[in-house]
């Protein structure tokens, strides 16, 4: 079960996904709970270690589980640790597109990491995320931080046409300007 959450702000706003843990589990359900924001990072961090080191955890839920402990981290401005959370996810589950778009936010809220950040977070387009709007504003951000100012309007503008419910990318919208050039005539 995978479930999606509003996590805020990166500059303006940060959204993460969290994904579900298994029934029964105190530590999965205690992790998932962190990262959804209902538990505190100390108690939430604690839950997450406690699952990630059962012992028989199929390697797809401790990658879901690696993400949300990532995801409590990155809350907390933990970026490296949460990073390496994201990595090790990664490394158990490729194709893990939550994985990838987290990894993409920790990267552009750290600071002086877009490129790297653009090119994880078109990598969590490669992978079919669930939300692509998501990865499109984060990666519209990381774009606007490099001065690639057309390719982060394209990007904020994909994130509006693909949630037209979501205000946030149209009000990032709202502050570009198009200036028309004249040919110069010679």
């Amino acid at each position: 079960m995978r479930v999606c959450v509003l996590v805020l702000t990166t500059a303006v706003m940060l959204v993460g996904c969290a994904t579900g843990g298994a029934r029964g589990s105190s530590a999965l359900q205690g992790c998932y709970d962190a990262a959804n924001g209902l538990v505190a990072v100390a108690p939430g961090l604690a839950a997450c270690n406690r699952a990630i080191a059962a012992t028989g955890l199929p390697d797809e839920l401790r990658a879901a589980t690696l993400v949300n402990r990532g995801i409590v981290r990155m809350n907390a401005r933990q970026y490296d640790s949460a990073i390496a959370d994201y990595d090790a996810a990664l490394a158990l589950a490729p194709g893990n597109a939550d994985a990838w778009l987290d990894k993409g936010i920790a990267l552009v809220r750290m600071g002086g990491r877009d490129a790297e950040a653009l090119t994880v977070l078109t990598t969590a387009l490669d992978h079919d995320p669930r939300k692509p709007e998501l990865v499109y504003y984060h990666r519209a951000a990381a774009n606007e931080n490099l001065g690639r100012l057309r390719a982060a309007y394209e990007d904020y503008a994909e994130a509006a046409q693909l949630a037209p419910g979501w205000s946030e990318p149209t009000m990032q919208l709202q502050r570009f300007k198009f200036i028309r050039r004249k040919a110069l005539a010679g």
